[in-house]
């Protein structure tokens, strides 16, 4: 037991890998949530749970803009909590695949900021649509069901690696070989449709984390790295610089331009990472670790 949970403190906080470090946070959050609340129902009786009610209250992002004005952390909070095993499985699943694709192109300084700030984009537009929107505001939407899941957040994910690298290919059970900018079409449109059924708030928070993502690359593609110049204004910096012996500053690694950086990336995606050099491989994992402190 000792040796599994130094796995575990190693794969989430050790390893530098922050898609498990995500998907950690979601698990033991729904975890420690559901065992509670199985614990106090087995000494209070099957039925409504107050730990479930409670957190439903408190930690779910509620459409009503009165109500969303005293619980202004919900739109943080709702994008690690889940409504069932089904719903944390599959977010999880597509989080652990597309997260590992985007980490292997463009390093893991950027998910975190990409989850959340996707997460932030989908709530957005799901409070926007409910409170704006005749076919809502006609049937007062906002006062209904608030937003749950970290689907807005797996969608920008899912969306920018598609993004980034459209000619990617992945098998997928049952169908096989497919490029990610069908599978990012896919959801798209389902989503899109989804928008008339029984989730509909779920489905307009999905096309704002999606959209979120889609913007992100193609303004990073134009050497805007919104994430990156927030993580740089977030990180205090030491002010030093590496001198030789006789008194000349010297660069320690050289920091590669932001037109190479776009030319790498405008290949990738027209041509698929595979079509990259060794050097040019070199330069956009070079560039990954540079672009952010």
């Amino acid at each position: 037991m000792n040796t599994l949970w130094k796995d575990i403190q190693f794969k989430l906080l050790r390893s530098g890998n922050k898609v498990s470090l995500l998907i950690g946070i979601n698990v033991i959050v729904f975890l420690g949530i559901n065992i509670l609340a199985v614990v106090e129902q087995l000494f209070r009786g099957f039925g409504n749970s107050l730990v479930l009610t409670f957190t439903n209250e408190y930690l779910l992002l509620p459409a009503s803009l009165p109500k969303l004005l005293y619980r202004f952390w919900t739109p943080f909070t709702y994008m690690f909590m889940h409504a069932g095993v089904l719903h944390i499985l599959f977010n999880m699943l597509w989080l652990y695949w597309m997260g590992q694709i985007f980490e292997e192109y463009l390093g893991n300084k950027r998910t975190i900021g990409l989850y959340l700030l996707g997460g932030l984009s989908g709530g957005l537009l799901f409070v926007a649509c409910y409170n704006l929107l005749p076919a809502f505001t006609s049937i007062n939407a906002a006062a209904g069901g608030p937003l749950v899941g970290a689907s807005a957040s797996v969608m920008a994910i899912i969306i920018a690696t598609a993004t980034l690298l459209p000619n990617y290919t992945i098998s997928l059970i049952l169908i096989g070989p497919v490029k990610l900018k069908w599978i990012a079409l896919f959801y798209v449109i389902i989503d899109f449709l989804g928008i008339a059924g029984a989730n509909a708030g779920g489905e307009i928070a999905h096309l704002g984390g999606a959209l979120f993502g889609f913007i992100y690359i193609k303004q990073l593609q134009r050497g805007n790295d919104w994430i990156g110049s927030i993580n740089k204004l977030a990180a205090a910096k030491p002010k030093m610089k590496v001198v030789s012996h006789n008194g000349n500053q010297r660069k320690t690694s050289s920091t590669p331009k932001q037109e190479e950086i776009d030319r790498i990336l405008d290949k990738i995606s027209v041509n698929g990472y595979d079509s990259l050099t060794k050097h040019e491989k070199e330069t956009l994992f070079r560039a990954s670790n540079n672009n952010e402190g």
